[in-house]
């Protein structure tokens, strides 16, 4: 069972939901719906904008750009894109063909005041009208980008205006010839350290022989160049001090020149070695003396504060080496791995060259500065949350924190965090699986948490020494971690049985790009305990011997591994991807050391370490989403975005069943959206009771697959749409009599597939995204269609 803290103050992203609104009151009546979705149609019709329009004028809705040529364009669509960005003005946003944005402006039109000036200037937008179309404008711009491109035979661009009633759109249409090639690239042939160390890059250049010649291509090129040569030494060297001569020769050819600039700073000519590194972990910002004098430590010179660092920890985190050619990505590396130990809150890096010493055989000498402002060391913080779950349990709840930025003079973090909580999950009404229930309250769905729990963050690999593995992680920017945590938590389900969890465990995290993240635990011990239970809840585990086999007091001794690989870092890139899948493994180690001793198992046939029980399974998680924006814009919300959840569990040896806690279910806001939380499966299996609580318990499985298309669109300012479709299931890998139709098959499990569609709207301020969907059941894995009613889900965040 996941659990996920929405906090009161609201933070963007979080994936978590609000109270579901009770059963009994989701239902709208058909006649309703329709008669709003008219209402909402025919405003929307109302707000074309057209009607205000200047007379003798027309509402430009934007233009067209047509490539021709007696010859094959190479790279056609690229560059017609290219010529589609200097196309000005914008076109007035549009929504399915209407302007809505038109209206308020118009109701704000002549208003210096009221509820008509606000509106239009918080959400109107003025009509961008024909007449203020530059066509002579665009048309050179779109001429400047032919030649760039290498288009230089006489290249035209026509215009053809498009009236249609008040609006009109403008036809572009660019005539090219042949684009002139590349024959021929030549390299700085001068006999200096610079030239030389310029031709040495030759191997990686962008510029190919056959390749149509591009303006963009060079520029590129010349940061190309800049970027090897700061590897390289030449600090003061700067991509404007590389110029290009191009001769035009026949067949429509062109010879390509780099050359250096004659007039460059000398300093910019040669490479640099660092001479002195200060390492200065107390600067202050205000600081205009420092009084603490330097001491040397490996070479540098490092300004202590002995009572918070010791000199081992920063220096871990520094790739700048005193005697060593300057480089420009170990000063990025250097930057990037002090901030991520969490413990300053500036770090800058100052270079200038070393004065007092002269230059030897074309090298010149640099001091580095490195200044930090530290963090307060000791920090406490209290906050009083949401706590919203996945199961559908919701209600207040607390948490205090206790840090400690360097724990032991290391930069290693020490949280402390007692954690509480009190939640209920509402159900009643007429279920989507067709079982009555009740209003208010479920017997044993109120919930009771108080827990601690501690973390000790060390920035470093703590490994033994292998040979095949660096534990420094040179080639990271990011800073490795090894995290030990423990805690203890006690839940009471009301009415039901109180439990106490207790965890140990020890791990990894490291980062080799900043797109992928990766988590290893080599021991991550549960143990959990059933203290005390109901004859309510004794009589359910008599029911139900799947769930009591998951509930029984067990000792879980597991090893998990998870990788993440997410592009959403890259904001603008037009395509992200994320994905995330996990190995965890319980019980392997402990199921063999039983028996290669000879241990022997227990009166029901299992093996127990000091005189407990232990789980035996292996579970397999993987999701991946794709976000693809409509729009070249990067700016713009309008995407489709889809998500693919699988999920196994396979209990055996000394398990028969998952524990429960590790178990999955489907339905929920940020799931299946047409179902309740765990209102779905396992399979074709439909609950029978009335008893609500028994039914929560029932429908979890050790298999999930679930699939779920979104398609996003901007209405208004901070208010974006969605319509969506979602599917999912569980199964059980082991046949249960108490759950008919439960069981994983592989020929049927497609046609059990729960499925729901829907719209919603998002509230979106940045810091806080607040989401209502409306979902419609049209698949029932039982069979059916769910009763044929709407379920509303409040929630806040997106939900994937």
């Amino acid at each position: 069972m996941s659990v996920m803290k929405t906090k009161m103050t609201g933070m963007r992203k979080i994936n978590e939901t609000l109270p579901q609104v009770p059963q009994n009151s989701t239902r709208w009546p058909g006649a309703a719906y329709r008669a709003m979705l008219v209402v909402a149609l025919l405003f929307l019709a109302a707000c074309s904008g057209a009607k205000f329009i200047p007379k003798n004028d027309k509402l430009y809705t934007g233009s067209t750009v047509k490539l021709t040529s007696p010859y094959s364009i190479p790279q056609k669509a690229q560059l017609q894109t290219e010529l589609e960005t200097v196309i000005t003005p914008k076109p007035n946003a549009s929504i399915l063909g209407m302007r809505p944005k038109l209206y308020f402006w118009h109701m704000g039109e002549g208003k210096s005041k009221g509820i008509g000036h606000f509106l239009a200037e918080k959400y109107g937008e003025a009509p961008v009208l024909l007449s203020q179309v530059d066509t002579q404008k665009v048309k050179g711009l779109m001429t400047n980008r032919l030649y760039n491109n290498g288009y230089f035979d006489s290249p035209r661009v026509q215009t053809k205006p498009n009236v249609k009633g008040n609006t009109a759109t403008i036809d572009y249409t660019a005539t090219v010839q042949r684009p002139y090639l590349i024959k021929t690239i030549h390299f700085p042939d001068r006999d200096t350290l610079l030239d030389n160390d310029i031709r040495k890059t030759q191997a990686g250049t962008l510029l190919k022989v056959g390749e149509p010649y591009n303006l963009n291509t060079l520029i590129t090129e010349r940061s190309r160049i800049d970027d090897q040569l700061k590897q390289n030494g030449y600090y003061f060297f700067n991509p404007d001090y590389i110029l290009y001569e191009v001769d035009s020769t026949q067949h429509n050819q062109v010879d390509v020149y780099l050359r250096v600039k004659g007039s460059i700073p000398p300093r910019a000519a040669k490479p640099y070695v660092f001479n002195r590194i200060t390492l200065n972990t107390r600067y202050g910002l205000t600081d205009t003396v420092e009084s603490i004098r330097p001491i040397i430590y490996k070479k540098y010179r490092y300004v202590p504060d002995e009572k918070i660092f010791k000199a081992k920890a920063i220096i871990n985190a520094v790739f700048m080496y005193p005697d060593s050619l300057y480089r420009r990505r170990r000063q990025d590396q250097t930057l990037s791995r002090l901030m991520s130990l969490g413990t300053f809150k500036f770090v800058d890096i100052q270079m200038r060259p070393a004065r007092q010493k002269t230059d030897s055989a074309g090298y010149g000498f640099l001091n580095s500065s490195v200044r930090m402002t530290q963090l307060k060391k000791k920090s406490v913080r209290a906050e009083v949350q949401l706590i919203t779950k996945t199961n559908g349990f919701t209600g207040p709840g607390f948490t205090a924190q206790y840090r400690n930025r360097s724990a032991l003079r290391g930069a290693e973090q020490f949280l402390l965090n007692l954690v509480g909580s009190f939640e209920t999950r509402q159900g009643g009404g007429r279920s989507n699986t067709g079982v009555e229930g009740t209003t208010g309250p479920v017997l044993g769905l109120t919930s009771y948490e108080l827990g601690v729990n501690s973390q000790l963050l060390v920035p470093r690999l703590i490994t033994p020494p292998l040979p095949f593995l660096d534990a420094r992680l040179s080639s990271s920017d990011f800073q490795p971690r090894t995290s030990f945590g423990a805690g203890y938590r006690y839940v009471e389900r009301r009415n039901f049985f109180q439990e106490d969890f207790f965890n140990l465990n020890y791990g990894y995290s490291w980062k080799t790009k900043i797109t992928n993240e990766q988590e290893l635990r080599p021991v991550d011990l549960q143990y959990i305990r059933l203290a005390k239970t109901t004859d309510e809840f004794d009589q359910l585990l008599a029911q139900r011997p799947f769930l009591a086999n998951s509930f029984r007091q067990q000792f879980i001794p597991a090893s998990s591994y998870r990788y993440t690989y997410n592009t959403q870092v890259y904001e603008r890139r037009r395509n992200q991807v994320y994905f995330n899948g996990g190995l965890e493994l319980a019980g392997n180690l402990a199921s063999a050391v039983s028996k290669l001793s000879g241990t022997a198992a227990n009166a029901k046939g299992r093996y127990e370490i000091m005189g407990q029980e232990f789980s035996q399974y292996s579970k397999v998680d993987l999701e991946f989403r794709n976000y693809y924006r409509i729009t070249q814009n990067p700016t713009s919300g309008n995407k489709i975005a889809t998500r693919v959840l699988v999920g196994l569990g396979l209990p055996y040896g000394n398990s028969e069943v998952m524990p429960y806690l590790k178990q999955y279910g489907v339905g929920g806001p940020n799931s299946v959206r047409a179902f309740a939380p765990r209102e779905v499966g396992p399979g074709r299996y439909r609950p029978t009771t009335t008893n609500v609580a028994s039914r929560f318990y029932d429908q979890v499985g050790d298999i999930r697959l679930e699939a779920n298309v979104e398609y996003r669109q901007d209405l208004f300012p901070y208010v974006k749409g969605a319509l969506f479709m979602d599917a999912g299931n569980v199964w059980l890998v082991n046949k249960d009599d108490t759950r008919k139709g439960g069981q994983f098959q592989v020929g049927s499990f497609l046609n059990e597939l729960a499925v729901g569609a829907g719209a919603g709207l998002r509230v979106d301020i940045q810091f806080i995204v607040i989401r209502l969907d409306v979902a419609y059941p049209l698949r029932v894995p039982s069979g059916g269609n769910g009763g044929g009613a709407f379920v509303p889900n409040l929630a806040i965040g997106y939900p994937f």
